[in-house]
């Protein structure tokens, strides 16, 4: 007994005539030529597509979404809910005892044994008939065609556009190549090796020194008006010390902390 499996041998395919491979060659070249531009619009679309859909699209459909959903979705379910879902109910129950039990006891009771009379006597024959001449009609004449005409031009036109998509996306990538090198690698270099540089002479020498001299400028334009207004109208007003109301004698007569006299018994004391 042999214990290991066996590769099944590959089946052989069917050689091809000269007439398909005298069409093989030059579809794949007018598959190139047809392809090459829709792949290069397909791919800009694509990227295109992408962006749109992620900062427009999505949230506007989230944003729609949920406007529908309280506007139509929740006001459906509560109609759903508490109205159709009960009458439906209803009107299910009355269906199954109008209709549906009459119905199942006509179909056993009399459908089915006259059905089994005329399936035995009359419509076995008929269908055998029948399902001979579908078979002859039609099944063979539709699988011949399939097999010995449209299975070969649809492999020759599925084998012509894989390899002209395939060929459109190295002329892509080369494309996407040759415009990084013509465009972006120079504009980056550009912004690293000049513009920085020059960026960063124009803001020390140029922007911080003007950004001084114009607050030194509104410093002085500051005290200009203050001196002016100095001039005319006089040094500002200081405010009046604030006079208190309460009757306590201030300095010396009034209560200390470390005396046990205030001023009124110590004119008492003098007094007496």
């Amino acid at each position: 007994m042999d214990l290991e499996k066996r590769p099944e041998p590959a089946p052989e395919q069917a050689p091809e005539g000269c007439l398909v491979t005298a069409i093989r060659l030059p579809l794949r070249i007018l598959m190139v030529v047809l392809v090459v531009p829709l792949r290069l619009v397909w791919d800009a679309l694509v990227a295109v597509g992408r962006f749109v859909g992620r900062w427009l699209l999505l949230p506007l459909a989230r944003a729609i979404g949920w406007v529908l959903y309280g506007l139509l979705v929740w006001p459906c379910l509560m109609l759903w809910r508490y109205v159709l879902a009960p009458v439906g109910r209803g009107l299910r129950w009355l269906g199954r005892v109008l209709l549906v039990i009459p119905a199942v006891w006509l179909y056993v009771h009399v459908l089915a044994p006259v059905g089994r009379a005329l399936r035995d006597y009359v419509l076995v024959p008929i269908g055998r008939g029948l399902a001979w001449l579908v078979r002859v009609l039609v099944v063979v004449p539709l699988l011949a065609v399939w097999r010995h005409v449209l299975v070969p031009v649809g492999r020759v036109l599925w084998d012509a556009l894989v390899f002209a998509w395939r060929i459109a996306g190295y002329v892509s990538r080369a494309v996407g190549r040759v415009l990084r090198w013509l465009i972006v690698d120079p504009l980056r270099w550009v912004y690293r090796t000049v513009l920085t540089p020059v960026g960063h002479v124009v803001r020390d020498y140029v922007l911080r020194p003007v950004a001084r001299v114009a607050a030194s400028v509104r410093a002085a334009a500051r005290q200009a008006r203050a001196d002016v207004r100095r001039a005319l109208f006089g040094p500002p007003r200081q405010p009046e010390p604030q006079v208190s109301d309460r009757r306590e004698p201030g300095g010396a007569q009034g209560r200390t902390l470390d005396r046990s006299t205030t001023a009124l018994t110590k004119n008492t004391f003098i007094k007496d």
